[in-house]
């Protein structure tokens, strides 16, 4: 399912995704009619159809690695075979890619990446680049230009061999992060397997990080791998790796200070020493690695003011961007007033935030370990919410290490909601759909779909006999967990379904026949609580009266449950006894002499009797007991 997805992307992308103003294959030739008027549609359809079964077969494999049906390896093989196909397919829901192409063309051209724009550069290549990109300098470091010159200095003015060499450039971000994973994973206390699951298996990374061609495949595959040779105690190799992600977009810096904590931990001495020494091998090998790769690059720190680019980007994907917006909308159906000003505000409180989160989780990760790569994971994601601009694949820096932590159900259905929303936010050709709002309506509705099928195969119960079963998974999640408590509480507890003292949830109470049970007595003392095997005794006074409750059989016979042999089995002092038959008389099992009528038991010392109703366990597990275990009257 998920491969014929990525075949029908494949072959819709040529006709919907970011295609070549003038492509010198389909222009004159008889398939031209797919990038115009009802072949362009159609394309359309095809692309979205792909997503859908490429989502639906990602959840389906979501279910078993929950289960434990599916491992890490297996994980591996499907992503990589949903992967292939992207590496030839035209730009997706993106043409970020052909900006990239002109920035490394443009030093081989004579010109500065960080002073002019891909609009300097003539020929086919700038033609593609979105215009809103063509006047903006490049916002990447010097590792990513060194890339991006040796891709154009191969591919030359073929811009479709320029676009597969791109890809194929950056796959090693993705073979970093299928090995640093599964070890992350253990050491964060996740499964590798779901770890897989959510970073490489998942839709946004094969079609927006491998299909679009994002320069992020490769920061978070050294991201991942930095963090763990860090914990493997490697503390200048991962510092290494992590200053290289940093020189293809400066946001991976956010992760070097946390790495350094890992470094100190494993220092002797009072902290601030610890971190002090830390900190200045780590800005040793920062300088050494970041200048080597200036020099080989032929820039210079041009790059460094041309980070504010993508600030120019306006939508309400930045938490700051859209309650600006959203502020405005307010206040603009009382007075008209600009929108700019609420944006550089709450750009500024969005700032101040980040600056607080950031702070706040370093000091708690003082102690290095896992725990301070977590964190960092966390500041990571909050850069990508919390800053000016915010794009669907900036969330993948901060997955690239959260994705080892232990997940729970209702973290994983947010993993998928979100992943479904930040790929088809965009169109396929790459223009954003953000204010599209009957488009985004229906874009939540899928995403929530989605997000409860993870847990319940069928959630709209379309199946045949669906309406009269719970489509639930059992077993997964916190609610998973709790119903199978609850079943296991009814199999021990001898309390009727329906009945007000059960706490298992509501339920709809069985069918009652007035005939009465033939295995249940219909009457028994007072405080006595009754069950399919007899009453148990419970502190009480008074004397024998009617019966509390009187047990009626279901339509349907119910099979008892097989019980393990009383020679075998102990139960604790909370667990009720079911004596075999009732007592005569009131029960007092804080007494050690029964009450006149009772039957005496006496122990194997011989000296201590017990109370009413008690059966003494076989020789081989008896104990000594201060005290009969008592249960507490059900009230009719």
């Amino acid at each position: 399912m998920g491969l014929t997805g990525s075949f029908l992307l494949l072959i819709g992308g040529f006709g919907a995704g970011g295609v070549l103003v003038h492509d010198p294959v389909l222009t004159n030739s008889p398939l031209g009619f797919w990038r115009y008027g009802h072949g362009r549609e159609l394309a359309t359809i095809l692309v979205y159809t792909g997503v859908g079964l490429l989502f639906w077969a990602w959840v389906r494999v979501g279910r078993d690695v929950l289960a434990k049906r599916v491992g890490g390896r297996a994980v591996v093989a499907l992503a990589a075979v949903w992967t292939v196909p992207m590496l030839a397919a035209p730009p997706l829901f993106t043409r970020d890619i052909f900006s990239y192409l002109a920035q490394g063309g443009l030093p081989l051209a004579g010109f500065d990446p960080y002073a002019v724009g891909p609009q300097a550069l003539p020929g086919i290549i700038s033609e593609n680049v979105h215009f809103f990109w063509q006047e903006t300098p490049a916002p990447y470091g010097p590792a990513f230009i060194l890339v991006a010159k040796a891709v154009a200095w191969l591919t030359g003015e073929n811009i479709i061999l320029g676009v597969v060499l791109m890809r194929l450039a950056l796959l090693p971000g993705l073979v970093l992060l299928v090995w640093a994973l599964p070890e992350l994973a253990r050491r964060m206390g996740g499964r590798a397997s779901v770890a897989l699951w959510v970073a490489v298996a998942n839709p946004m990374t094969v079609i927006h990080m491998v299909g679009g061609g994002h320069n992020d495949l490769l920061v978070v595959g050294l991201l991942a791998a930095g963090a763990l040779l860090t914990l493997r105690g490697a503390h200048a190799g991962g510092i290494a790796l992590v200053t290289i992600a940093m020189a293809v977009k400066a946001s991976a810096v956010i992760a070097l200070p946390f790495l350094v904590l890992v470094w100190a931990a494993r220092m002797s001495g009072p902290l601030p020493a610890r971190i002090a020494k830390a900190a200045a091998a780590g800005i040793g090998v920062f300088v050494g690695v970041f200048a080597a790769l200036t020099l080989a690059a032929g820039v210079d720190l041009g790059w460094l003011p041309a980070l504010r680019a993508p600030s120019m980007i306006v939508n309400w994907m930045s938490l700051p961007t859209g309650v600006g917006e959203l502020t405005h909308t307010l206040v603009n159906l009382v007075v008209t007033v600009p929108k700019q000003p609420f944006i550089d505000v709450t750009r500024v409180i969005g700032a101040l935030v980040l600056v607080w989160i950031a702070g706040r989780q370093w000091w708690a990760a003082r102690e290095g370990g896992p725990d301070a790569v977590r964190r960092a994971g966390i500041v990571l994601l909050a850069v990508a919410v919390l800053s000016p601009a915010m794009l669907p694949w900036y969330v993948s820096w901060g997955m690239a290490l959260l994705a080892g932590i232990a997940w729970s159900m209702r973290g994983l259905q947010i993993v998928v909601f979100a992943s479904v929303m930040l790929v088809i936010a965009y169109y396929p050709n790459g223009e954003d759909a953000l204010y599209n709002w009957p488009y985004i309506a229906v874009a939540v509705a899928v995403a929530a779909l989605a997000a409860v099928s993870l847990q319940r195969p069928d959630p709209l119960r379309l199946a045949a006999g669906a309406r009269g079963r719970s489509s639930r998974i059992r077993g997964t999640g916190r609610a998973g967990l709790r119903a199978g408590r609850c079943r296991a509480r009814r199999r021990l507890s001898s309390t009727p379904p329906g009945s007000p003292t059960r706490r298992c949830g509501p339920r709809t109470p069985r069918a009652a026949s007035s005939t009465p049970a033939t295995d249940a007595p219909t009457s028994s003392p007072p405080g006595c609580c009754r069950g399919p095997a007899g009453p148990r005794c419970t502190p009480s006074t008074g004397s024998p009266a009617t019966p509390t409750r009187s047990w009626t059989t279901s339509a349907t016979p119910v099979r008892p449950r097989r019980r393990r042999p009383a020679s075998t089995r102990w139960p604790s002092p909370s667990t009720p006894l079911w004596p075999a038959a009732p007592p005569t008389g009131r029960c007092s099992p804080r007494s050690r002499t029964p009450p006149a009528g009772t039957r005496s038991r006496r122990s194997s010392s011989g000296t201590s009797s017990r109370p009413c109703g008690w059966t003494p366990p076989s020789p081989a597990t008896r104990r000594s007991t201060t005290s009969a275990p008592t249960c507490t009257a059900r009230r009719p």
